[in-house]
């Protein structure tokens, strides 16, 4: 029986063992970074996000307040209106006599328009400060969308970073850093829009 020719695998096997580490060692702690860093970006987006939603509430608010108010110069502008009206046909009632009207029918006229002149002016100028906190809450509004879908851009992106971790598959965290970079980007853009 002709002998055997030893090899010592041993060694070969723990060098294979070693690159393999080594390879799948620097792909882990790549997507370990990247993860982090796309973690921590997306709480910035969500704190955007959140802040920016209060914000349009808190504005809608206002707004909601300036049109009660705005309202409640319109009303009284109807009033003035009425009253003057009124005081109007109280003078036709004694002009139909054939008398003359009191002095202060026609004072009370001119002091009703001269109050729905400026409820009119208070109603218009309550509207346009309600036209304006609107058009602003629907601007951040608009923002707190870009930053709402950028933060799932970023959850998709560390879920993918998961797998990839767990796979040690190179193009499940070329996509995951694809997503993340996409949804940096989307909250970037969503930071400097005015």
């Amino acid at each position: 029986m002709p002998e055997e020719i030893e090899i010592d695998t041993d060694k070969l096997r723990e060098a294979i063992h070693e690159e393999v580490e080594n390879e799948g060692g620097a792909l882990l702690r790549t997507v370990a970074l990247t993860t982090a860093l796309f973690a921590a970006v997306a709480a910035i987006g969500s704190l955007e996000a959140g802040g920016t939603v209060n914000e349009a509430l808190v504005l809608k608010t206002e707004a909601t307040r300036l049109q009660a108010e705005a309202s409640d110069q319109w009303a009284y502008y109807q009033a003035k209106g009425i009253k003057a009206s009124v005081a109007e046909t109280q003078k036709a009632v004694w002009t139909a006599l054939d008398k003359t009207p009191p002095e202060e029918l026609a004072k009370n006229q001119a002091r009703y328009a001269d109050e729905q002149k400026d409820a009119k002016e208070k109603a218009q100028e309550l509207e346009k400060k309600r036209d304006e906190k609107g058009v602003e809450a629907d601007h951040l509004m608009h923002r707190h969308h870009f930053y709402a879908q950028a933060v799932a851009l970023l959850q998709v992106a560390i879920a993918l970073g998961a797998v990839a971790a767990l796979t040690r598959k190179r193009p499940a965290w070329i996509a995951s850093a694809v997503l993340g970079l996409a949804g940096v980007g989307v909250i970037a853009w969503a930071f400097f829009m005015h």
